[in-house]
């Protein structure tokens, strides 16, 4: 009764709180302006992703009180959440250059892998430099995962409805253990938010938004790595659709000499988005979370070998991407 209150509670707060930042960002002329990288046409007013976090963080309390959560993970949703979201905002309110903001994504994610006990041996390895390995891959892993998701954050409705599915997934691999609490709420706030983003959206996420979905969903994963380190491989699948997108569209873009850091829209989904429109895309995105993905996940979660699972998985998502052109300048092939 206890987590069915936090989430209904959860959601109409977000739904409020979403809608007070939308009136805040029209009263502070905090609107996105359509350019000729952007996927929308009408101005619009950005950051009500700050309404997930603030949602978020305030039901941290609670589960750390009834021991659901242990405080060195508080401390790194905390912190490394905060941080993140702190700079997107200013990145949102005006702009933070980008080696400021992988400087903060860095200590982010060092922040993390300090609560949490360094990176979990998701592959067998005994040598200190093994372990300084996989500690560094540990740092890219959630800063590219923080990144990529702020890439994906570029149609009504996309990011949100990939929180709130891939939290839905990640909770069923725990089933009523873990961290699924602290997953169903952050599913529920996703929910709320999306009252307000779904197409046509009254508001977008913002970086600030988008950078804390990423770094709490590289949180979750570790910490499911450290229950079990099948579970982390099922997080990377649950996360396919995000992961495949915006890697191949950066290699693409490295390999043409394109400025990887530029803003763009040559994702799959945004090539998508303009043939079909963004309902449709987001919702068919959801559709592959829960109908391809989550079943794979949990198979690789009760034993099937993961490269198997993950090459399931992943393969069809990347003939997707290169079928919608992903990477590929606008006008070519």
């Amino acid at each position: 009764m206890i987590i069915l209150f936090l989430l209904v509670l959860a959601f109409f707060a977000a739904v409020g709180l979403t809608g007070w930042l939308r009136r805040y960002a029209l009263a502070s002329h905090l609107i996105d302006i359509p350019n000729a990288r952007s996927s929308h046409t009408l101005p619009t007013p950005r950051g009500g992703g700050l309404a997930i976090v603030a949602v978020f963080l305030a039901s941290l309390p609670i589960f750390y009180a009834v021991g659901d959560l242990p405080w060195a993970d508080v401390a790194a949703f905390v912190g490394a959440g905060g941080l993140v979201a702190s700079v997107g905002f200013l990145d949102d309110r005006g702009h933070v250059s980008v080696r400021w903001r992988l400087l903060a994504h860095f200590l982010a994610a060092a922040w993390v892998l300090w609560c949490l006990g360094g990176m979990p041996a998701v592959v067998a390895t005994d040598s200190i430099w093994g372990r300084g390995l996989l500690t560094g891959a540990g740092l890219l892993y959630l800063v590219w995962l923080l990144n990529l998701y702020n890439f994906m954050d570029g149609i009504d409705g996309l990011a949100g409805l990939e929180a709130f599915s891939v939290c839905l997934g990640g909770a069923l691999l725990y089933g009523t253990g873990g961290h699924s609490g602290s997953l169903l709420v952050l599913a529920a706030a996703a929910a709320g938010f999306l009252y307000w983003n779904l197409p046509p959206a009254k508001i977008f996420m913002g970086d600030g938004g988008s950078g804390f979905l990423g770094i709490l969903l590289g949180i979750f994963s570790l910490q499911a790595a450290w229950v079990s380190p099948q579970f982390f491989w099922s997080w990377l699948i649950l996360l396919g659709v995000f992961i495949v997108d915006a890697t191949w569209t950066l290699l693409r873009r490295w390999c043409q000499g394109d400025k990887v850091y530029q803003a763009h829209r040559s994702h799959a989904y945004q090539y998508a988005a303009r043939a079909y429109g963004h309902r449709l895309v987001s919702l068919v995105v959801m559709a592959i979370n829960v109908l391809w993905l989550l079943p794979i996940a949990l198979w690789v979660s009760s034993g099937l070998s993961a490269g198997f699972g993950l090459a399931l998985a992943y393969i069809p998502l990347l003939g997707l991407a290169v079928v919608f052109k992903a990477g590929a300048k606008e006008g070519g092939g």
